[in-house]
């Protein structure tokens, strides 16, 4: 934490960002080309670039800010570090708003997806593959739960004129035997994502009723999607600031930590979002500078 801004009089607004970069080993060398930013943290990390600025130029601001640093933003609820700070620091939790800097390509990216990862065991009994009857595979129980997430289409959910979409994908798969002999155990995981007319709960029963008595179902990650807020006076304050449309976010942010506070809060930055977690993420500088004038313009015109 580190406060910029106090006494101005107006609202209590964090700016919040993430030191740390999500596989950073397997990630392309920092360098700027032909007026982009690449390599590994490029995008992700270009909020933290404004947030710097911004204690360095100290620009006029009507309302008192304050720097939020964290790590494990991509690790769901649980796994961020932001539910630490914010349990330590009471000033923190009586903020107004919050501004989540991620990469948006300068949109506004309200709300957030709901998340659950869970694992699907399947058991079976080991034998010859050769023989006739012998031992019960675990893979083939998969075949039914498979043939459903294959066929399922994403279910729009519209809220404050912005839409979500519910999306369920089976994204590793662990087990079974070499050779001749009969998988006695096959894991998969299932990512559910949702939006916020969804809530955890309904999102396992959906995935309870997926495996339908099939095999098991163990939850891993519980992450609550957020609320967009759109009628918020800093929201739509910030949304005529300049930025580059306005939409849902789909995947769970840190905003969703602070709706648990209640405290209303919002994505943005200028960062590509499209290449998160890539060989090379990129920001272009132009969109670094773009992102520095809607922040100073919401600054200025704050209710």
């Amino acid at each position: 934490m580190a406060p910029l801004t106090r006494g101005s009089g107006g609202p209590k607004v964090l700016l919040v960002g993430q030191l740390d970069v999500a596989n950073a080993g397997n990630r392309g060398e920092a360098r700027t080309e032909n007026g982009r930013v690449l390599g590994a943290g490029a995008a992700e990390k270009s909020g933290l670039c404004l947030m710097l600025d911004l204690a360095g130029r100290r620009p006029p601001v009507r309302a008192d800010i304050t720097l939020v640093f964290h790590a494990g933003g991509g690790r769901g609820f649980d796994g961020s570090e932001l539910r630490l700070v914010m349990a330590k620091d009471a000033e923190l939790r009586s903020a107004d708003f919050a501004l989540v800097l991620k990469p948006t390509d300068n949109k506004l990216q309200l709300g957030a997806g709901g998340s659950t990862h869970a694992t699907l065991a399947f058991a079976g009994r080991t034998g010859h593959s050769g023989l006739p009857g012998a031992g019960v595979n675990a893979i083939h129980k998969l075949a039914r739960v498979l043939s459903r997430l294959a066929a399922f289409e994403p279910v729009p959910d519209v809220v404050d004129g912005l839409t979500w979409y519910e999306m369920m994908s089976a994204t590793s798969a662990h087990g079974g035997r070499s050779g001749s002999v009969v998988p006695d155990h096959l894991e998969v995981n299932v990512h559910h994502t949702f939006g916020p007319s969804t809530d955890s709960h309904a999102s396992q029963d959906r995935l309870i009723a997926l495996v339908d008595r099939v095999g098991a179902v163990r939850f891993e990650e519980l992450s609550e999607p957020a609320p967009p807020n759109r009628s918020h006076a800093l929201i739509a304050t910030l949304e005529q600031s300049g930025v580059q449309g306005v939409e849902a976010r789909q995947t769970w942010t840190e905003v969703a930590s602070f709706a648990a506070l209640q405290i209303p809060a919002a994505n943005f930055g200028p960062g590509m979002e499209r290449t998160m977690h890539a060989q090379n993420e990129v920001t272009e500088l132009s969109e670094l500078g773009r992102a520095q004038t809607i922040l100073d313009r919401w600054f200025a015109n704050m209710p």
